[in-house]
């Protein structure tokens, strides 16, 4: 399913368009001509993990603003996004659709460790950036063996190592239980967890996966209570985190809840979960948090806010994805404006790679976008925060959770 072509190329003539490639073929790849940039995405708009479909409706209606403010160094967005539904086999048939149909300069922005995971050789072999990809797996910053692959988000090792940071310091005999998907994603995350706790490693005494099929992680719950944890990681994506935080009240269990990053939507988990049950969750951040206050005299917050009355009125102001989409969306067009005339995808890899001490205005104050030929890991810092029934609240400090390439 196409859910748009954002693009203000409909009235050029398509020999003008052909001329203009063929002019400056010794600095463009298929995607790119003097007039326009091709970018092609992957969202799961439909499926289990349908909540994040708002990531790729804000990016959409991002370049629709780049757009009509005249583009990325005079030349206008072409953004192509595909449903995948959160299914591997139908990702490979969309990343083959852009690049050998709709021939994207790039792919951007595609969603999910396991559909980045089925694409990701096929993007290498084809030699087409699979850039600042929605998922925080660590495989993502390995430049030696997929140069043409790069995450955006904090890793997910470095976040379980942040959690187990906290419950070292807060909790050091608590005993602990986790919920996490059965792959990449979920693993990975559990693994940073069990290095952060090192030798407490038998803090966690019940784990249990669910697979993305299952329609709900119930007797998952019901099985981490029964082991008497009183601290439960719930490592799961919004449908069966929210699922997770709202059977948890149901069984009257009270243990201390941590969720991860992918899953701190107000709008797209705590709500749907029940804003009293999910008073007290704890959480990390790395992005401005739309529902806290204490943004709204921030200009940063305040040209977010305008952006999402003009371009996506009907989006959610109260949800991280909302922030995230519109955040690594500025990102990619620092990338394009560095790479100028030059837009091959060669020198968009080269220009990914090239972010030095980048600040966005909805990342939190002390975060800031670093790249290098070795580092494909550009946000690495977060922060530790609680639900008060209303908002996130921060606390402590930013948290550095560089790990190596």
């Amino acid at each position: 399913m196409t859910i748009g072509k954002h693009a203000a190329l409909a009235g050029f003539a398509a020999g003008l368009a052909l001329a203009a490639s063929a002019a400056g073929a010794q600095t463009y790849d298929p995607g790119a001509t003097d007039t326009s940039i091709k970018i092609g995405n992957i969202n799961p708009y439909s499926g289990p993990a349908s909540a994040y479909g708002q990531i790729g409706k804000t990016i959409g209606a991002y370049f629709d603003k780049v757009n009509k403010e005249g583009g990325v160094n005079g030349r206008t967005i072409e953004f192509i996004s595909y449903d995948d539904g959160y299914s591997p086999p139908k990702a490979v048939e969309q990343a083959r659709k852009l690049v050998e149909s709709d021939e994207v300069l790039l792919i951007f922005q595609s969603l999910g460790t396991p559909s980045n995971t089925a694409i990701q050789k096929y993007m290498n072999a084809k030699k087409v950036p699979q850039l600042f990809v929605a998922t925080g797996a660590t495989k993502w910053g390995d430049p030696e063996n997929f140069p043409w692959t790069m995450g955006w988000q904090p890793n997910y090792q470095s976040e379980g190592r942040i959690y187990a940071q906290y419950i070292l310091e807060n909790h050091p005999d608590a005993k602990v239980a986790v919920l996490y998907q059965n792959d990449d994603y979920g693993k990975d995350v559990l693994e940073g967890l069990k290095d952060g706790l090192g030798d407490k490693g038998g803090m966690i005494i019940a784990e249990a996966p669910y697979e993305t099929s299952d329609p709900t992680v119930d007797s998952q719950i019901i099985n981490l209570k029964s082991s008497g944890a009183d601290l439960f990681v719930n490592i799961a994506t919004p449908k069966f985190a929210a699922q997770a935080i709202k059977k948890v009240a149901e069984l009257d269990w009270h243990p201390v809840q941590i969720v991860n990053n992918v899953s701190q939507s107000v709008g797209s988990v705590l709500k749907p979960a029940g804003l009293d049950n999910s008073t007290g969750v704890l959480s990390t951040a790395y992005t401005k948090d739309p529902t806290d206050p204490q943004w709204a005299d921030d200009a940063a917050y305040k040209e977010w806010e305008a952006f999402m009355d003009e371009y996506y009125p009907d989006g959610d102001k109260t949800s991280s994805f909302t922030v995230y989409g519109y955040t690594v969306a500025q990102t990619l067009m620092k990338v394009l404006e560095q790479a100028g005339d030059e837009l091959t995808r060669e020198n968009i890899m080269r220009q990914a790679a090239n972010l030095k001490d980048v600040e966005l205005g909805m990342l939190l104050p002390g975060i800031v976008i670093n790249t290098s030929e070795t580092d494909f890991f550009p946000i690495e810092q977060m922060q530790m925060m609680k639900f008060n029934g209303e908002r996130w609240e921060m606390f402590g400090d930013v948290i550095d959770g560089a790990v190596g390439s």
